[in-house]
């Protein structure tokens, strides 16, 4: 079988869903994607035959302790980490990355010094500065070029000195589009000694992961924008997780990164996320099987790894189309990566400003069409007013899914150029 749009999208509930007639149309997806049946079925079941706390003997709590050790091993082959002891889940990326950070502060000392971006989600940012205000450090900011939307990495060589402990930066912007490259930015990390930290939200529902070769200490992503439940995961290099000192209760695990795991887990959510997996992996296998690669740990590795690049390739059609049309509106202007041969360095988000037209009023116009976007800044504060338009509303964002079809994309455009012959904006 190849690509089969039909088929995907038989997989997803939510899709067949139409108010007043009109059907939805999901543009939503930086936000949260949709969920497949599987997520839906492993959810249910895990309510209906296996709910219970974690550690006993009989027979729900054994199939708890057995469902999360699954997930866990899953969720460390999606981002090919060395074993599923590297992997923690928690509330989100956002609450994972605020509670390593805290561990991560006991490191260091006055005068120590952190890299955060200009491009960054504020969940990998604000962290970081309140650790700095909380030790006394110094923080370097990696501005992007404003007009090719990419990071001079040239620059970086100029922040990092022996004083630097860690770099944070985004592996793709939920602003601009921007895929950045984060495996020689934390080979530069490394090689004045600093850690690594990779928010990976927006890059991991487009493409495959390998965290061995980022050679990052950190990565970190929300499964509830891979299609799965909302729940965060985050992967820590084992020879790191064990050097930190983790905030939780006395009695909790204190082994490998199940140590930042505090309190009791959301055992359905994690049920669910081995659903998103699932249906990872039947994609893989099913339509892109040739794409499997044979250095895979499992089958069920490389099915998921087909998978991301096979709908990568489908996800830059869409995206060359929605940037087509847009572009071919004067007053329509594209906040990232345009060029044909540059999709290969960009995810399916795609942010736009709009001469003398207010986003969040287009975004309600778009709305009343059943057609689903965001507005704002989109919590990547520094990016949007690095573009110089946090004062203006921010930007129109429109986020495509593998599951989003060209006849999607061409309804959304035709509104739009409709909306912008409307004078009562």
């Amino acid at each position: 079988m190849t690509f089969d749009i039909q088929a995907i999208r038989s997989q997803f509930p939510s899709l067949a869903i139409a108010d007043g007639g009109r059907p939805r149309i999901y543009f939503d997806n930086p936000g949260g994607t949709q969920v497949p049946r599987q997520v839906i079925d492993r959810t249910v079941e895990y309510f209906t035959r296996h709910n219970a706390n974690s550690g006993g003997y009989f027979a729900t709590t054994v199939a708890t302790d057995a469902i999360l050790a699954d997930a866990h091993l899953a969720a460390a082959e999606f981002v090919n980490a060395a074993g599923r002891e590297e992997i923690a889940f928690g509330q989100n990326m956002t609450t994972l990355t605020l509670n390593v950070s805290r561990s991560i502060a006991k490191l260091l000392k006055p005068g120590d010094e952190l890299i955060v971006t200009r491009m960054d989600h504020e969940a990998n940012v604000s962290p970081w500065l309140l650790v700095a205000e909380d030790l006394g450090l110094t923080v370097k900011w990696l501005a992007f070029d404003p007009e090719t939307f990419e990071y001079n990495l040239d620059c970086l060589e100029t922040l990092l000195t022996p004083r630097t402990r860690l770099v944070a930066v985004n592996y793709a912007s939920n602003a601009l589009g921007t895929i950045n490259d984060v495996q020689r930015i934390c080979s530069a990390a490394r090689a004045v000694g600093a850690m690594s930290y990779v928010d990976a939200v927006q890059f991991a529902p487009h493409g495959a992961i390998d965290v061995q070769a980022i050679g990052c200490d950190f990565l970190a992503f929300s499964a509830y924008k891979v299609f799965g439940p909302h729940l965060g995961v985050l992967w820590g290099r084992r020879e790191i997780v064990e050097k930190l000192d983790a905030y939780k209760v006395r009695p909790a695990s204190n082994h490998g990164a199940e140590r930042f795991e505090t309190g009791t887990l959301s055992h359905e959510a994690i049920a669910g996320l081995l659903g998103a997996f699932d249906y990872l992996a039947w994609v893989g296998d099913t339509m892109f099987p040739d794409l499997k690669p044979a250095q895979a740990g499992s089958p069920r590795q490389a099915a998921m790894s087909a998978a991301m690049d096979g709908l990568f390739a489908y996800e830059k059609t869409l995206t060359q189309r929605l940037i087509a049309g847009l572009k071919s509106m004067p007053a329509v202007t594209v906040c990232g990566l345009t060029a044909d041969e540059a999709m290969d360095r960009r995810v399916p988000t795609v942010s736009v400003k709009i001469e003398g037209r207010n986003p969040a009023k287009l975004a309600k116009r778009l709305a009343d069409e059943n057609i689903f976007v965001w507005n704002g800044h989109n919590y990547a504060v520094e990016a949007i007013r690095s573009l110089g338009l946090y004062d203006l509303g921010g930007v129109l964002r429109i986020g495509l899914a593998h599951y989003n079809t060209p006849e999607e994309v061409d309804i959304l455009l035709s509104v739009l150029r409709r909306e912008l012959l409307r004078n009562d904006d």
